[in-house]
Protein backbone atom coordinates (compact mmCIF):
# COMPACT_ATOMS: atom_id res chain seq x y z
CA UNK A 1 0.00 0.00 0.00
CA UNK A 2 1.58 3.32 -0.94
CA UNK A 3 2.06 5.71 1.66
CA UNK A 4 -0.47 8.36 2.21
CA UNK A 5 1.45 11.27 2.38
CA UNK A 6 3.41 10.35 -0.73
CA UNK A 7 0.69 9.36 -3.17
CA UNK A 8 -0.19 11.28 -6.25
CA UNK A 9 -2.74 13.86 -5.79
CA UNK A 10 -5.80 14.69 -7.66
CA UNK A 11 -6.26 18.27 -7.42
CA UNK A 12 -8.95 20.55 -9.03
CA UNK A 13 -8.18 24.42 -8.95
CA UNK A 14 -11.33 26.38 -9.97
CA UNK A 15 -10.72 29.68 -12.26
CA UNK A 16 -12.94 32.54 -13.32
CA UNK A 17 -12.99 34.63 -16.40
CA UNK A 18 -13.93 38.01 -14.74
CA UNK A 19 -14.20 41.34 -16.33
CA UNK A 20 -10.73 43.29 -16.45
CA UNK A 21 -10.53 45.63 -13.44
CA UNK A 22 -8.45 48.03 -15.55
CA UNK A 23 -12.01 49.07 -17.51
CA UNK A 24 -15.49 50.42 -16.13
CA UNK A 25 -17.98 47.61 -15.17
CA UNK A 26 -21.13 47.59 -17.16
CA UNK A 27 -24.63 45.59 -16.60
CA UNK A 28 -26.43 44.69 -19.73
CA UNK A 29 -29.58 42.68 -20.81
CA UNK A 30 -33.17 41.92 -19.22
CA UNK A 31 -31.31 40.07 -15.95
CA UNK A 32 -29.44 42.74 -15.38
CA UNK A 33 -25.83 40.98 -15.68
CA UNK A 34 -22.62 41.86 -15.71
CA UNK A 35 -21.10 42.30 -19.53
CA UNK A 36 -17.91 39.86 -19.78
CA UNK A 37 -16.63 41.44 -23.29
CA UNK A 38 -13.35 42.33 -21.71
CA UNK A 39 -12.37 39.12 -19.42
CA UNK A 40 -9.17 38.17 -18.40
CA UNK A 41 -8.25 35.21 -15.51
CA UNK A 42 -9.25 36.30 -11.69
CA UNK A 43 -6.09 36.96 -10.43
CA UNK A 44 -6.93 35.72 -7.31
CA UNK A 45 -7.41 32.53 -8.84
CA UNK A 46 -3.91 32.15 -9.39
CA UNK A 47 -2.54 31.53 -6.26
CA UNK A 48 -5.59 28.84 -5.99
CA UNK A 49 -3.41 27.46 -8.89
CA UNK A 50 0.05 28.16 -7.66
CA UNK A 51 -0.80 26.20 -4.53
CA UNK A 52 -1.55 23.65 -6.17
CA UNK A 53 0.90 23.21 -8.49
CA UNK A 54 3.27 23.59 -5.71
CA UNK A 55 1.63 20.57 -3.75
CA UNK A 56 1.84 18.06 -6.79
CA UNK A 57 5.29 19.20 -8.16
CA UNK A 58 6.27 18.20 -3.53
CA UNK A 59 5.18 14.80 -5.18
CA UNK A 60 6.66 14.17 -8.35
CA UNK A 61 4.45 16.35 -10.51
CA UNK A 62 2.59 14.84 -13.58
CA UNK A 63 5.33 11.84 -14.35
CA UNK A 64 4.79 10.92 -10.49
CA UNK A 65 1.28 10.61 -11.44
CA UNK A 66 -0.20 13.66 -9.91
CA UNK A 67 -3.39 15.50 -11.57
CA UNK A 68 -4.06 19.66 -11.32
CA UNK A 69 -7.18 20.32 -13.28
CA UNK A 70 -8.21 23.80 -14.05
CA UNK A 71 -11.75 24.07 -14.39
CA UNK A 72 -14.13 27.24 -15.52
CA UNK A 73 -17.69 27.83 -15.81
CA UNK A 74 -18.54 30.51 -18.02
CA UNK A 75 -19.68 31.66 -21.91
CA UNK A 76 -17.48 30.96 -24.70
CA UNK A 77 -14.51 33.38 -24.06
CA UNK A 78 -13.94 31.93 -20.63
CA UNK A 79 -12.19 28.92 -22.39
CA UNK A 80 -9.11 31.80 -22.05
CA UNK A 81 -9.48 31.52 -18.53
CA UNK A 82 -8.34 27.67 -18.83
CA UNK A 83 -6.00 28.29 -21.65
CA UNK A 84 -3.68 31.01 -19.16
CA UNK A 85 -4.16 28.26 -16.15
CA UNK A 86 -2.38 25.52 -18.75
CA UNK A 87 0.09 27.96 -19.82
CA UNK A 88 0.75 28.51 -15.98
CA UNK A 89 1.42 24.70 -15.44
CA UNK A 90 -2.35 23.01 -15.00
CA UNK A 91 -2.04 19.31 -16.36
CA UNK A 92 -5.62 19.80 -18.06
CA UNK A 93 -8.36 21.92 -18.39
CA UNK A 94 -12.40 21.59 -17.87
CA UNK A 95 -14.45 24.41 -19.61
CA UNK A 96 -18.34 23.87 -18.49
CA UNK A 97 -20.16 26.10 -21.06
CA UNK A 98 -23.62 26.42 -21.63
CA UNK A 99 -25.72 29.37 -22.81
CA UNK A 100 -28.32 27.99 -19.94
CA UNK A 101 -25.45 28.92 -17.41
CA UNK A 102 -25.98 32.81 -18.28
CA UNK A 103 -26.81 35.05 -15.02
CA UNK A 104 -26.33 31.73 -12.37
CA UNK A 105 -25.99 33.25 -9.23
CA UNK A 106 -23.81 31.81 -6.15
CA UNK A 107 -25.76 28.89 -5.38
CA UNK A 108 -26.38 28.07 -9.02
CA UNK A 109 -23.05 28.09 -9.72
CA UNK A 110 -22.10 26.10 -7.06
CA UNK A 111 -24.30 23.56 -8.07
CA UNK A 112 -22.51 23.60 -11.51
CA UNK A 113 -19.51 23.08 -10.49
CA UNK A 114 -19.91 20.67 -7.97
CA UNK A 115 -21.76 18.44 -10.44
CA UNK A 116 -18.23 19.28 -13.25
CA UNK A 117 -15.99 17.99 -10.34
CA UNK A 118 -18.16 14.75 -10.13
CA UNK A 119 -17.80 14.69 -14.12
CA UNK A 120 -14.16 15.01 -13.32
CA UNK A 121 -13.66 12.52 -10.29
CA UNK A 122 -15.82 9.94 -12.84
CA UNK A 123 -12.97 10.38 -15.26
CA UNK A 124 -9.65 11.18 -13.58
CA UNK A 125 -10.35 9.31 -10.38
CA UNK A 126 -11.69 10.77 -6.65
CA UNK A 127 -10.63 14.18 -6.05
CA UNK A 128 -8.26 14.56 -3.13
CA UNK A 129 -8.19 18.95 -3.30
CA UNK A 130 -10.88 21.08 -4.55
CA UNK A 131 -8.89 24.39 -4.36
CA UNK A 132 -10.36 27.84 -4.99
CA UNK A 133 -8.88 31.59 -4.25
CA UNK A 134 -10.57 33.44 -1.83
CA UNK A 135 -13.57 35.31 -3.79
CA UNK A 136 -14.22 36.06 -7.38
CA UNK A 137 -12.87 39.54 -8.34
CA UNK A 138 -16.28 40.70 -10.07
CA UNK A 139 -19.41 39.36 -7.95
CA UNK A 140 -16.88 39.15 -4.30
CA UNK A 141 -19.14 37.12 -2.41
CA UNK A 142 -16.68 34.27 -1.43
CA UNK A 143 -19.57 32.54 -0.61
CA UNK A 144 -18.96 29.88 -3.65
CA UNK A 145 -15.80 27.45 -1.50
CA UNK A 146 -18.61 27.14 1.63
CA UNK A 147 -21.89 25.71 -0.79
CA UNK A 148 -19.65 23.72 -2.82
CA UNK A 149 -18.09 21.88 -0.29
CA UNK A 150 -21.50 21.63 1.30
CA UNK A 151 -22.52 20.27 -1.83
CA UNK A 152 -19.59 18.00 -1.99
CA UNK A 153 -19.79 16.84 1.13
CA UNK A 154 -16.33 17.88 1.63
CA UNK A 155 -14.19 19.28 4.42
CA UNK A 156 -13.69 23.22 4.21
CA UNK A 157 -10.80 24.83 4.80
CA UNK A 158 -11.31 28.66 3.96
CA UNK A 159 -8.89 31.52 3.34
CA UNK A 160 -5.59 30.04 4.04
CA UNK A 161 -2.65 32.21 4.06
CA UNK A 162 -0.33 28.85 3.93
CA UNK A 163 -1.02 25.34 2.84
CA UNK A 164 0.81 21.64 2.93
CA UNK A 165 -0.46 17.95 2.37
CA UNK A 166 0.87 15.92 5.58
CA UNK A 167 0.96 12.48 6.87
CA UNK A 168 -0.99 11.97 10.08
CA UNK A 169 -1.04 8.66 11.75
CA UNK A 170 -1.24 6.72 7.53
CA UNK A 171 -4.25 9.71 6.75
CA UNK A 172 -3.50 12.36 4.56
CA UNK A 173 -4.02 15.72 5.47
CA UNK A 174 -4.91 19.19 4.28
CA UNK A 175 -2.95 21.58 7.02
CA UNK A 176 -3.74 25.26 6.55
CA UNK A 177 -2.82 28.49 8.28
CA UNK A 178 -5.32 31.14 8.87
CA UNK A 179 -4.24 34.88 9.51
CA UNK A 180 -7.05 36.61 11.16
CA UNK A 181 -6.59 40.51 12.31
CA UNK A 182 -5.30 39.67 15.51
CA UNK A 183 -4.53 35.77 15.46
CA UNK A 184 -2.70 33.21 13.29
CA UNK A 185 -4.54 29.53 13.99
CA UNK A 186 -3.34 26.38 11.97
CA UNK A 187 -6.43 24.43 10.72
CA UNK A 188 -6.39 20.38 9.67
CA UNK A 189 -9.00 18.35 7.59
CA UNK A 190 -8.63 14.59 6.11
CA UNK A 191 -8.66 14.69 2.75
CA UNK A 192 -10.80 14.87 0.64
CA UNK A 193 -11.14 18.36 1.27
CA UNK A 194 -12.09 22.28 -0.57
CA UNK A 195 -9.49 24.89 0.49
CA UNK A 196 -9.84 28.54 -0.51
CA UNK A 197 -6.84 30.51 -0.12
CA UNK A 198 -6.00 34.06 0.24
CA UNK A 199 -3.52 36.59 -1.77
CA UNK A 200 -1.15 35.88 0.63
CA UNK A 201 -0.84 32.27 0.16
CA UNK A 202 2.12 32.42 -2.30
CA UNK A 203 4.11 34.22 -5.75
CA UNK A 204 2.21 32.79 -8.54
CA UNK A 205 3.99 32.11 -11.30
CA UNK A 206 3.68 33.40 -15.00
CA UNK A 207 3.13 31.33 -18.49
CA UNK A 208 6.57 31.59 -19.83
CA UNK A 209 7.21 30.70 -23.76
CA UNK A 210 8.23 26.75 -22.93
CA UNK A 211 4.58 27.00 -20.82
CA UNK A 212 2.74 28.38 -23.59
CA UNK A 213 3.88 25.98 -26.06
CA UNK A 214 3.09 23.41 -24.11
CA UNK A 215 -0.47 24.50 -23.52
CA UNK A 216 -1.22 23.42 -27.07
CA UNK A 217 -1.06 20.01 -26.55
CA UNK A 218 -3.14 19.76 -23.20
CA UNK A 219 -6.17 17.98 -22.85
CA UNK A 220 -9.00 20.58 -22.64
CA UNK A 221 -12.61 19.21 -22.09
CA UNK A 222 -15.69 21.05 -23.16
CA UNK A 223 -18.60 19.83 -20.78
CA UNK A 224 -22.50 21.16 -21.04
CA UNK A 225 -24.82 21.07 -18.64
CA UNK A 226 -26.87 17.72 -20.16
CA UNK A 227 -22.79 16.17 -19.53
CA UNK A 228 -22.91 16.96 -16.54
CA UNK A 229 -26.61 15.82 -15.67
CA UNK A 230 -28.41 19.25 -14.82
CA UNK A 231 -31.19 21.01 -16.36
CA UNK A 232 -31.71 24.27 -17.63
CA UNK A 233 -34.37 25.16 -15.09
CA UNK A 234 -31.70 24.80 -12.43
CA UNK A 235 -29.23 27.11 -13.01
CA UNK A 236 -29.02 30.46 -14.81
CA UNK A 237 -31.53 33.24 -14.25
CA UNK A 238 -34.44 30.54 -13.69
CA UNK A 239 -32.80 28.73 -11.18
CA UNK A 240 -31.26 32.03 -9.43
CA UNK A 241 -31.87 32.15 -5.86
CA UNK A 242 -31.34 36.11 -5.80
CA UNK A 243 -32.12 38.57 -8.45
CA UNK A 244 -31.47 42.05 -9.69
CA UNK A 245 -34.57 44.19 -9.99
CA UNK A 246 -33.02 47.56 -11.52
CA UNK A 247 -29.80 48.82 -11.94
CA UNK A 248 -28.44 52.31 -13.15
CA UNK A 249 -24.72 53.27 -14.13
CA UNK A 250 -23.02 55.05 -11.18
CA UNK A 251 -23.42 59.11 -11.49
CA UNK A 252 -20.17 61.03 -12.17
CA UNK A 253 -18.49 62.60 -9.35
CA UNK A 254 -19.28 65.67 -8.50
CA UNK A 255 -16.76 68.66 -8.93
CA UNK A 256 -14.79 69.14 -5.26
CA UNK A 257 -14.25 71.66 -3.74
CA UNK A 258 -11.22 74.24 -5.02
CA UNK A 259 -9.72 76.36 -2.23
CA UNK A 260 -7.48 79.14 -3.81
CA UNK A 261 -4.53 80.34 -1.19
CA UNK A 262 -5.35 84.22 -0.89
CA UNK A 263 -3.79 83.98 2.69
CA UNK A 264 -7.17 82.39 4.18
CA UNK A 265 -7.00 79.05 2.95
CA UNK A 266 -5.94 77.71 6.37
CA UNK A 267 -8.95 79.32 7.53
CA UNK A 268 -11.12 78.02 4.20
CA UNK A 269 -10.29 74.73 4.90
CA UNK A 270 -11.57 74.25 8.55
CA UNK A 271 -14.79 76.25 7.68
CA UNK A 272 -15.29 73.44 4.80
CA UNK A 273 -14.14 70.93 7.22
CA UNK A 274 -16.53 72.06 9.94
CA UNK A 275 -19.50 72.12 7.43
CA UNK A 276 -19.35 68.63 6.62
CA UNK A 277 -19.23 67.65 9.93
CA UNK A 278 -15.73 66.29 9.60
CA UNK A 279 -14.37 67.99 12.81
Amino acid sequence: MQDSANRPLNIVVLVKHVPDAQFDRHLTGPGHTLDRSESILSELDEYALEAALTLAEARGGEAAGNRVTALAMGPEAAVNAVKKSLQIGAYTGVHLCDAALAGSDAAGTSLALAAAIESVARTLGPVDLVITGMSSTDGETALVPAQLAERLQLAQVTFASELEVTDTDGTAMVKARRDGDSFTETVEAPLPALVSVTDQANEPRYPNFKGIMAAKKKTLTVLSLADIGLEPSQVGLEGAWTSVAASAPRPPRAQGTVITDDGTAGVQLVDYLAAQKLI
